[in-house]
């Protein structure tokens, strides 16, 4: 009986189309950033990434399929398809009990998570007016950032964290201004704060409005019976 042959499978080429693709985007990126949604064009690109027009389509698809891959991998940091629930830094603050480290641990990743992709969210608010493919790019991404604020006000409830007599509601509320992109842009991009000073009024921030007082002042309590 003849032996069943394996499927076909090109290492090499699959190298070579992740790596086109990677250029791609990486030039999308930057594209978006220097000139904004209107005046980044498919050509613009092509020529930026080195390829042809045909092969931005076949290998990410139009602008806003750009600026979707684009923000996604700048709100994981790599091109990995492994999404930010699954990642080390959600696992890491799954596992933190202590709200004061949970919330600077939550403020570094904000900060750094807004280092990268704070500028091609400002992008994704301007391409949301003018073409419906992208309205609905930043919908999903507006969705996520509510799973953000919604994560860590369910973590701090979990470990007796949350200020008490705060409403879910107004927590997740707080969370959300906290990591607004445009809160980035005017403290780091315009006012040149440092990465660390960002990071450090998110933290100081959340503290105030969101962690039990005695918390907060670094006093102990005892844990409510269950």
């Amino acid at each position: 009986m003849p032996q069943a042959r394996r499927p076909y499978r090109s290492t090499l080429r699959e190298e070579q189309a992740r790596a086109t693709r990677h250029a791609v985007v990486g030039a999308a990126r930057d594209l978006f950033v220097e000139l904004g949604w209107s005046r980044t064009t498919i050509d613009a690109v092509a020529a930026r990434a080195g390829v042809s027009r045909k092969t931005v389509f076949t290998s990410v698809g139009g602008k806003a399929a750009l600026l979707k891959l684009a923000l996604d991998w700048a709100l994981v940091g790599d091109d990995e398809p492994v999404p930010l629930s699954g990642r080390q830094v959600i696992a890491e603050m799954e596992q933190l009990t202590d709200p004061r480290a949970l919330v600077a641990r939550w403020a570094q990743f904000v900060a750094e998570l807004e280092e990268r992709a704070a500028p091609l969210a400002d992008v994704l608010v301007v391409a949301a007016d003018a073409d419906p493919e992208a309205a609905d790019v930043h919908a999903v991404s507006e969705r996520n950032r509510l799973g953000g604020a919604e994560f860590i006000v369910a973590r701090l409830t979990a470990i007796d964290g949350l200020r008490p007599g705060l409403t879910t509601e107004r927590a997740v509320a707080a969370a959300l201004v906290l990591m607004d992109p445009a809160v980035h842009r005017t403290l780091v991009r315009e006012h040149r704060w440092t990465s660390t000073e960002y990071a450090d009024w998110i933290e100081r921030a959340a503290v105030a409005e969101l962690v039990e007082a005695d918390i907060a002042q670094g006093r102990t309590r005892p844990r409510a019976k269950r």
